[in-house]
This record gives C-alpha cells, sequence and structure tokens, in this order.
C-alpha cells in the first residue's frame, strides 16, 4: 500500500482531508505549488511507494461538469508555448497524470472572463491555478500524482463567490479521501 501525501493550495480545501493522512498546504498559484512540493519531496528521505494526491477546487469550463473529477492530463495553459517551442526548446504545457480523459487546465489567472473561458474551454474540461505545478514537480522527482478536483464555480464572476463554496468542495474531497485511500 502507497504511503500518501495530500496537497491542497489552501488550508480550507483541505479541511476535510482525514487526520490520518498528511497534508501540505502550498499556498495558492503555480508557483507556491511547485516550490512547496519540491521542498517537501526534497525532504524525504526515500520516495519509494509514496503516491502525491492534489485535491483542491476548480472552475467548470463546461457547464455540464459537477462534483467530483480525477483529470488525466494537465495543462499549463497560461504560458506561451508556441514561442518557446520557436526558440527550440520544449514547454512540456502538457502532462499525463492519470488514465482519464478529463483535462485540467493550469495557470495563474482566477478566471471570470467569459472570453478566457470560452478560450479554455476548446481545449480543456476544468481550470485551476496548482494542479500543473503539483504534477510537474512531482514527476520531476518520479513521484506518481493524481489529481482529485471538484467544481466549485463556472469559471465565471461566480467564481468570485469561492470562498462561500470552497467548504462543499472541501467536505467532497474529504469523503472521497476516506472511501478511496482507505
Amino acid at each position: 500500500m502507497p504511503a500518501y501525501l495530500i496537497v491542497a493550495a489552501t488550508q480550507a480545501e483541505a479541511a476535510y482531508v482525514p487526520a490520518a493522512l498528511p497534508v501540505l498546504i502550498t499556498g495558492i498559484g503555480k508557483t507556491a505549488a511547485a516550490t512547496a512540493v519540491a521542498r517537501a519531496l526534497a525532504s524525504y528521505g526515500d520516495l519509494g511507494g509514496l503516491e502525491l494526491v492534489n485535491i483542491g477546487t476548480a472552475g467548470a469550463l463546461h457547464d455540464h461538469h459537477e462534483g467530483l473529477h480525477e483529470p488525466g492530463v494537465v495543462l499549463n495553459h497560461d504560458i506561451n508555448a508556441d514561442a518557446i517551442r520557436a526558440l527550440g526548446y520544449d514547454p512540456q504545457e502538457r502532462l499525463r497524470c492519470g488514465s482519464g480523459e478529463t483535462v485540467l487546465a493550469t495557470g495563474d489567472v482566477f478566471v471570470t472572463d467569459p472570453v478566457v473561458r470560452t478560450r479554455l474551454a476548446a481545449q480543456a474540461d476544468l481550470v485551476d491555478m496548482e494542479g500543473y505545478a503539483v504534477v510537474y514537480a512531482a514527476q520531476q522527482f518520479g513521484v506518481p500524482v493524481r489529481l482529485v478536483k471538484h467544481v466549485s464555480d463556472r469559471a465565471d464572476e461566480t467564481a468570485l463567490d469561492w470562498p462561500a463554496m470552497v467548504d462543499h468542495s472541501a467536505q467532497a474531497l474529504g469523503a472521497w479521501l476516506a472511501e478511496s485511500l482507505k
């Protein structure tokens, strides 16, 4: 049975994580998430058997998405990948992290603009601010990672009500952990 490290951006998202599971709170955004995950993984003497589970809220880019999702692909949506490729480098803007078909777009932009939502919906199902960074850092250390996201909003002006909606998502995420990581 693997050892788990539960990774969440905020304490509010991790409020219902079962007490027996270790939790890493990264802070909001890609830089905070990547730094916190790398620091945590570097502190382990042996990474064998460790699996990261990144839980958190996400905005739905399509109106039919709700509830819990386990994305199998994560995109870094606010990087200029074409320009980096034109310079001869691989931006690694798309990472596989599971077998599912749900695509999570990650960026440091809090999506509330309908134009941004429409652009992202053409390539992804959900949007968050940390998933890509957690996957990237974990993969650099050779540690398997799963993403479990709960839809908290529609990635529109209602996203600004996130503080009022996060507890509902945190309860669903905590219940999923209690059931799935027995």
